[in-house]
């Protein structure tokens, strides 16, 4: 897999909801660098997607990683997000799909082993992705290697969209990792 490019990539947050999070193991660090990852992806332009697990009796992404204008939020009951919202199809095709969210080895898991089903090109940031436990994160993030999904971490994916340090929101990145 190439180098991760702002220009043809997607960032979705899968189920960072409020009452969820309490549960996961290190989920505030998890949280934290989901929105690095969102506020990168917000200065340099990726499109960006949210899924809420039953959100009706869930509730809703957490205030601090919710959805702004023109972000697009798929309410669903499966935990694969593909079949009931389409996901696969609506980002853009070419797109590569960056991925974070809860938890590892359920909604996460099987939203990725559903994209790579549907052809496409998916990467998981495993530092900001959770579970309650972390045997079961740790299985996950094999299962999805050996799946074909990419496994990277949060700069990893802010310092591959920005390039290089000539890019113009450089200093402003950087600020978010430090």
């Amino acid at each position: 897999m190439p180098i991760l490019d702002a220009a043809t990539s997607h960032l979705v947050l899968i189920d960072l909801q409020a009452r969820l999070m309490p549960a996961i193991d290190g989920g505030a660090g998890v949280a934290a660098r989901a929105g690095k990852l969102l506020a990168g992806a917000r200065i340099m332009g990726v499109p960006r997607s949210f899924t809420e697990q039953i959100p009706a009796k869930l509730g809703h992404t957490m205030a601090d990683l919710a959805a702004q204008e023109g972000e697009e939020v798929l309410a669903k009951s499966r935990f694969d997000a593909c079949p009931e919202t389409g996901l696969a199809s609506r980002i853009a095709p070419g797109h590569s799909i960056v991925i974070a969210g809860c938890e590892a080895h359920v909604c996460v898991l099987q939203t990725v082993l559903g994209l790579l089903d549907a052809g496409r090109e998916v990467v998981v940031v495993a530092d900001a992705v959770g579970s309650r436990a972390p045997d079961n994160h740790a299985a996950a993030l094999a299962r999805m290697t050996r799946a074909g999904a990419e496994i990277v971490t949060t700069e990893m994916v802010l310092f591959e969209w920005m390039g290089g340090a000539d890019h113009p929101a450089f200093r402003e990145v950087i600020a978010l990792i430090k």
